[in-house]
């Protein structure tokens, strides 16, 4: 039987794991058969990411059949008691170009909001393992180990920037470390939350790319900006747009240290 009421979030957070895990699997399938004489198989793609979202859809009915999926109809935007308050924000397939061609560096995201405030993220890397997730304002995790930045540090020729393709097109940098594109926004920031570098250049995103991965990067002590230095609020893109605007992902204190590193190239 089927609990209509308030669910606990402990529930949701197993829920939302188990759901991930279990769509990556469902991924797999698909992963790295692109047509190889093509540089992207559209084709495949299309037809995996429509599979995953009726996997996902799937899940939710038989589980919290009231609860919502962003892209439908959002619900009310008055405080809603119980499962209709709940809004899954599902990305079935982040880093498409990395899938189709059988490169690893791809995952699955899932975030929950309850009355428009963020619950829960979850990001999943099916070909490596890797499990990243937070309760929003808690403590954020990479499997069991618990992720927290230390404070930003000297930035040195071993250090490692993230950027999105054609960053070369917008910007001239004067980094010192590595800069490099591995084509999967969400991984990119989970990295950043992970320590593993100083920071991620963002573009070309949507609010299905940020919602998971930046409550994870908050959780860890991270913070995505807008470049230019002012605030980013995902909030305002609950609507679907897209966001145009280019941010940073990086450690609380770190962005302006960062920034100062990249020239924007002057328009022609």
């Amino acid at each position: 039987m089927v609990d209509l009421g308030s669910p606990r979030i402990e529930d949701l957070a197993r829920f939302a794991t188990d759901v991930v895990r279990g769509a990556g699997q469902e991924a797999l399938r698909y992963y790295g058969k692109g047509n190889p004489e093509v540089k992207f198989d559209e084709e495949l793609v299309t037809e995996a990411e429509l599979h995953l979202v009726d996997y996902f859809r799937k899940q939710l009915e038989a589980r919290f059949p009231e609860q919502g999926i962003f892209g439908d109809p959002l619900p009310s935007e008055d405080y809603v008691h119980g499962q209709k308050g709940f809004l899954w924000i599902y990305d079935a397939l982040d880093g498409v170009a990395n899938f189709q061609a059988g490169i690893p560096i791809w995952g699955i995201s899932l975030a929950l909001l309850e009355n428009f405030w963020p619950v829960l993220g979850v990001f999943y890397m099916p070909v490596t393992g890797d499990l990243f997730y937070a309760h929003a304002g808690q403590k954020a995790f990479w499997g069991d180990v618990e992720m927290s930045l230390p404070e930003f540090g000297e930035v040195t020729n071993e250090s490692l920037l993230l950027t999105y393709s054609r960053f070369h097109n917008h910007y001239r940098s004067t980094f010192p470390g590595k800069i490099r594109n591995l084509g999967s926004t969400a991984a990119h920031i989970c990295y950043v939350a992970r320590g593993r570098a100083e920071a991620a250049v963002l573009a070309h995103v949507s609010y299905q790319d940020l919602a998971a991965a930046q409550i994870i990067l908050t959780a860890a002590g991270g913070k995505i900006c807008k470049l230019n230095g002012t605030e980013f609020h995902l909030s305002e893109y609950l609507g679907g747009q897209r966001i145009e605007e280019h941010l940073i992902a990086a450690p609380r204190g770190a962005h302006s240290a960062v920034r100062m590193y990249l020239k924007e190239h002057e328009k022609l």
